[in-house]
């Protein structure tokens, strides 16, 4: 390799040269002065979920709680769990949340208008179509519509912390009860089983409990 090539890689390597000589330190500037090079934070995928391990180094309580219940919020937030909690009293449907067609509403319990439930058209399990768009239909023995107080569409994940935790708005549970909803109810378990043409809430149900369980010994502490 011939000078000017020895060159070019060292400077490619962000090694200096002096002398003639290879030092592992980094280029120096004109007045002397080592530049420090920006390091981006490693980027963190919406589609993951990092267990409640990822988040032990913080040795505040509080700001682990937070952490912790923010990562949840990428299960909470999303389409899969929106979707059924709606401000209107129309559900929303699809990875865009759309408002649902047909034209539905919420009715008396969550369960849709007399004459046309929720089960009229979903079943016990997803139902894969054929020539549509929709790819699926999804299906559920216990398919409902949240209650209104618990209406998580256009919230921050602030409120919706603060609203989950009420127990005037959470259907009376306490935190201990609300563990057991989130890591272990067979419809919020769904949103990772949602049928063909979804994307899945991120991670799977056992992480996202476990991460309830850690921002509940943490404090319980909303974002």
């Amino acid at each position: 390799m011939h000078r000017g090539q020895i060159l070019a890689a060292a400077f490619a390597s962000g090694l200096t040269i002096l002398g003639g000589a290879f030092l592992g330190a980094p280029l120096v500037s004109a007045q002397g002065t080592a530049p420090v090079p920006a390091v981006p934070a490693p980027a963190v995928s919406l589609k993951e979920l990092r267990g409640p391990q990822t988040f032990a180094p913080i040795p505040d309580a509080r700001e682990r709680s937070i952490a912790l219940f923010v990562e949840a919020g990428k299960v909470i937030t999303h389409p899969r769990c929106v979707n059924c909690h709606p401000v209107t009293e129309r559900p929303l449907q699809t990875d865009a949340q759309r408002p649902h067609l047909p034209r539905v509403v919420r009715g008396e319990a969550g369960l849709g208008s007399p004459g046309l439930a929720c089960t009229s058209c979903h079943q016990a399990d997803n139902i894969r179509l054929v020539g549509v768009s929709l790819k699926s239909m999804p299906g559920h023995p216990k398919w409902q519509l949240a209650p209104l107080e618990m209406a998580w569409e256009g919230q921050t994940l602030g409120a919706i912390c603060a609203q989950i935790k009420d127990p005037a708005r959470n259907g009376g549970k306490d935190l201990a009860a609300l563990h057991e909803h989130m890591a272990h109810d067979s419809l919020v378990g769904w949103g990772w089983n949602p049928g063909e043409g979804r994307e899945p809430a991120p991670g799977n149900q056992e992480v996202f409990g476990q991460l309830i369980q850690a921002w509940i010994d943490t404090g319980a502490h909303c974002p």
